[in-house]
């Protein structure tokens, strides 16, 4: 393995914002994309692709089914469609549309959602997606992504763009700090190791990863060794990089996820077939959220670096 180059840096943005620029750049390389728009297109970053592509742009609406049944027709034509909705509407109201229409004649169409985790704080828990990727990773041929800050996640709409199949990419509405290089390439199904370690071990995705980043370093300025991993793809998750992690003996996720059938649960799959280490999961604690500031939601579930630090102190001195 090789480490990747990282700073968490003082620049925020929402990986929602990267989903809107690099659309727009792949509109102007391939006709065949479409944004097929659920009525929320200023919220999800899709307006100025309607703008430069009004034949490939189709705005159906609050009617999320619909625009499954609708992309999934576009897809049997050759296009390659990207619905955009909210995560708690791509994920769950149009469940079976995506079973049925999408999945299981395996068609080549993105779900691209912006507004997940906690992210809608203010919103409430009606709109907070604690269980989208849970859901549609238990689906057949679906693939699950969520990029850790803006630059990945271009670069990874860029790859679903090129992937042939189903696709739910997940965004966040709160600006998240920028913490890879704008060159850093990114490969689905390929987990990012950030660092090398051989006392414990952090595996993170989405809007966690600056905070598993910032918990690594205390932790090493403590002596510890971490090895630090960005699985931004937890279906297919990359089976390799958690194997490799187990000689380490003790592994923490973190998530903006419900901690049952997330990352945290795909990974103890993995550490349960595998044997040879503790798992602890750092997630949304099985409970709906409220209406609060973002961090504050992160901080009610324990989504902090400080408990990512205290829980592997805890796990360094119970575990030898």
């Amino acid at each position: 393995m090789s480490t990747q180059k990282t700073n968490v840096t003082e620049k925020r943005i929402a990986t929602r914002d990267g989903f809107g620029h690099e659309i727009v750049e792949l509109g102007k390389k391939n006709k065949n994309i479409y944004v097929v728009d659920i009525d929320i297109g200023k919220s999800c970053k899709t307006t100025e692709f309607a703008n430069q592509f009004p034949n490939q742009h189709i705005n159906v609406g609050i009617a999320e089914q619909n625009a499954a049944g609708l992309a999934a027709g576009l897809a049997t034509t050759g296009k390659i469609p990207f619905i955009s909705t909210y995560a708690v509407f791509g994920s769950l109201r149009m469940a079976e549309q995506i079973r049925q229409e999408v999945c299981y004649p395996f068609l080549n169409v993105k779900i691209a959602c912006s507004h997940g985790g906690l992210t809608p704080a203010n919103d409430g828990g009606s709109h907070q997606a604690i269980e989208d990727m849970g859901v549609l990773r238990s689906i057949p041929n679906m693939t699950v992504i969520m990029g850790a800050d803006y630059a990945s996640t271009r670069k990874l709409v860029a790859k679903a763009a090129e992937y042939y199949g189903p696709v739910y990419l997940r965004f966040t509405r709160d600006t998240i700090p920028v913490i890879y290089d704008e060159d850093e390439e990114f490969e689905i199904g390929k987990a990012k190791t950030l660092k090398e370690g051989k006392d414990i071990a952090i595996i993170a995705n989405g809007d966690t990863v600056h905070l598993a980043l910032k918990a690594s370093e205390l932790l090493e300025n403590e002596g510890v060794s971490v090895t630090l991993l960005d699985m931004h793809t937890i279906k297919p998750l990359d089976r390799q990089a958690v194997v490799d992690c187990l000689s380490t003996g003790r592994i923490i996720t973190v998530e903006d996820h419900n901690i049952l059938n997330g990352l945290g649960s795909a990974v103890s799959e993995v550490v349960a077939e595998e044997g040879g280490a503790i798992v602890r999961r750092i997630g949304v604690q099985d409970q709906f959220g409220e209406s609060a500031p973002y961090e504050k939601l992160l901080e009610l579930n324990g989504i902090t670096v400080e408990n990512i630090v205290q829980t592997a102190q805890t796990m360094l001195k119970d575990i030898r």
